[in-house]
């Protein structure tokens, strides 16, 4: 497995290839049919959003082991926009595109870990994190 995969995400078939392909990685790292799942909805979401806010960015995925446990960290980049109001944006049926709202608030439920970066006019990061259980 490679130690990190990079799609760029500018069309709807990228959100797919890159949705199959986190599921995929998320099987060869361990995860089971549920977690894989998950992350690749969480991945779907995020580069969903890329695509209806900033039109074009990047979703890295990258599989992170040590002594303790093993997880998969996603990283979604835009040069978009920005978001103004974080919180707001990461609550339930909060959307400024007409959309459900559940982006976003979706992908932090699904990840263990959900980290947004962002400032008005520079773009925006998103880190998530699975970890697998054990057992």
């Amino acid at each position: 497995m490679p130690d990190e995969i990079r799609w760029e995400i500018a069309v709807d078939r990228d959100v797919v290839q890159a949705r199959q392909s986190a599921r995929e990685q998320a099987a060869e790292a361990g995860f089971s049919a549920g977690d894989q799942t998950v992350i690749a909805a969480a991945v779907s979401e995020i580069a969903r959003n890329i695509l209806m806010y900033a039109r074009r960015g990047t979703v890295t995925l990258r599989v992170e082991s040590n002594d303790h446990r093993r997880g998969i960290i996603v990283v979604a980049r835009d040069d978009g926009p920005g978001i103004a109001d974080i919180p707001r944006a990461l609550q339930d049926g909060f959307s400024t595109s007409g959309g459900l709202g559940v982006g976003l608030p979706g992908s932090r439920r699904l990840m263990d870990e959900f980290e947004v970066q962002s400032q008005p006019g520079q773009g925006t990061t998103i880190t998530m994190k699975k970890w697998k259980r054990h057992g």
